[in-house]
């Protein structure tokens, strides 16, 4: 691959699976097994049924993929003609699937199974007709054979290849594209950073509406890896998961931090568990140090912990920091982002013009993406002109992450610049308290959110993880030895577990519903 030119996804695959045509592609746990040769010939069945439908280059094709072989060929086939395809979450409440529906306005529906309801809804509310994957309705249009395969050279590396939508501000979600240029480099950096090789078996536990799957789909298919689509066990058996990453001999595993914490809470890993597993990724939220250096203890002799950052808008993940036993030394402290991966460039914009080392993270370079589908007002506060005076078009976007860069280079996580608080005349990021709870050891996880009042102060209150036997006046008591008397919670809640959205991480939004109108 490396010698050869790709401008477009969809060639790039081509060749992957030509030269690994016998190798397994996609590796199920119920021991199904779909090689390169049969994953490619089944995207080419595919675009042939979505261009006899009239469907073309920069149409856009909804998928409610729930991980069959059909789903991921329905992926590599809209990228093979330029389609743009989106992944999205059939269980999320209607109102807001909806939303991303008319937002993204789909030419067709492609889905691994949906309530009738639904699917009449979206012919009579929407106008966008849906087609069950591997059903027979399906099938009967994919015809075998044929050497009609789809016209690669069509499409350019500045082509949409994907829709991801993330949460808004507004409440209306934000559909970040991102171009078949980010992808290729995504990949090849995937190649580079995280050493994988057609030799590797990565996981795929993340859903594939989330961004961290695309890490997932492409450093893994576009490397001629295996890739093993995981999902929940229905009764909540994380112990069934890891066995089955265990018999499938998985030598990559990537996740937000908060999945690994409730695999160590629950003990579901062992020593012994991972046994093929040589680079454990996470990313996505900060990992409290005290289960980092659990899982550290455990697996450090014989895999890398690895920590990324990135935006969804920026191909998801920017840097990647190897984590030492230096770095658990300080427990008050999250693990370093490390530095900008190549092909990035970046400013820091100071908060307030102070210091220069501290503050706004922007990110600019081949890997930014598109801006927003359909949402030029999004799309122009977020993807700004580089403010330093650059004499040319050059395009950063704003995270809204605010960093600080150490006397080594070093980029440091402090916090979100829409989560900063003004409590009691006091600056606080409310991830500075959550870094203090996560010191404690019976804090397993914590979140803290601050509650509004119509009138008068607002307050600070704390939802950690931990044993049934811990008191709220226990961790108050706890806090104030490690944060200042601003930054104590009003109100600790202490629960078995934290909620988790559907992407793994806690389920802030859930947390602050559960506390609307409540005042101290």
């Amino acid at each position: 691959m490396a010698s050869s030119y790709f401008y477009n996804v969809g060639s790039a695959f081509q060749v992957v699976a030509e030269t690994h045509a016998n190798r397994v592609a996609l590796a199920f746990p119920d021991g199904r097994r779909i090689s390169y040769g049969e994953l490619n010939g089944l995207s080419d069945r595919i675009a042939r049924v979505l261009r006899g439908r009239g469907l073309a280059r920069h149409s856009v094709v909804a998928i409610f993929n729930d991980k069959s072989a059909e789903a991921f060929a329905s992926m590599i086939a809209c990228l093979k003609l330029g389609i743009v395809y989106t992944n999205l979450d059939i269980t999320s409440p209607w109102a807001r699937v909806e939303k991303m529906l008319k937002c993204c306005s789909p030419a067709l529906v492609l889905h691994d199974g949906i309530d009738p309801e639904v699917e009449a809804g979206l012919a009579s509310e929407l106008g966008v007709a849906a087609l069950a994957l591997g059903g027979p309705e399906f099938l009967d249009r994919v015809p075998g054979g044929g050497s009609d395969r789809p016209d690669l050279s069509e499409v350019t590396g500045g082509d949409p290849a994907y829709i991801m939508f993330t949460s808004g501000s507004t409440g209306f979600p934000k559909g970040a594209v991102m171009s078949h240029a980010n992808v290729l480099n995504f990949a090849r950096w995937g190649e580079d950073a995280i050493g994988v090789t057609h030799e590797d078996v990565l996981t795929n536990v993340n859903p594939m509406y989330f961004d961290n799957s695309v890490f997932d789909f492409y450093v893994a298919l576009l490397n001629g890896a295996t890739l093993c689509p995981l999902k929940p066990d229905p009764a909540g058996r994380t112990r069934n998961l890891v066995t089955a990453i265990n018999e499938l001999g998985c030598t990559v595993w990537f996740s937000v931090p908060s999945f690994l914490v409730y695999l160590l809470v629950t003990k579901a890993l062992t020593r012994d568990d991972f046994s093929s597993i040589t680079r454990i990724v996470f990313g996505g939220e900060g990992f409290p140090k005290p289960k980092l250096a659990e899982l550290y203890a455990l697996f450090a002799h014989r895999a890398r912990l690895i920590n990324v950052y990135g935006p969804t808008e920026c191909t998801c993940i920017c840097s990647a920091y190897d984590i030492s036993e230096h770095d658990l030394e300080d427990q008050t402290t999250l693990a370093p982002l490390g530095r900008i991966a190549p092909n990035f460039d970046y400013i820091i914009d100071p908060v307030d013009g102070a210091d220069p080392d501290t503050g706004e993270l922007c990110l600019g370079g081949p890997n930014v993406g598109l801006g927003y589908w359909r949402d030029p007002e999004r799309t122009a506060r977020a993807f700004v002109q580089d403010p330093t005076g650059a004499g040319f078009r050059r395009i950063l976007y704003r995270t809204g992450d605010l960093v600080a860069r150490d006397e080594n280079g070093l980029l440091h996580f402090r916090g979100r610049a829409d989560n900063q608080i003004k409590h009691m005349g006091y600056r606080i990021e409310l991830e500075e308290i959550e870094a203090g709870l996560n010191t404690l050891a019976y804090v397993a996880e914590a979140a803290v959110v601050y509650v509004r009042a119509e009138s008068g102060p607002g307050k600070i209150v704390a939802f950690v993880g931990a044993d049934h036997g811990v008191s709220p006046k226990t961790v108050a008591n706890e806090i104030r030895k490690v944060v200042p008397p601003y930054m104590v919670p009003k109100d600790i809640h202490v629960l078995p577990f934290l909620p988790k959205n559907r992407n793994g991480k806690i389920d802030r939004a859930r947390l602050r519903d559960e506390l609307a109108g409540e005042l101290a």
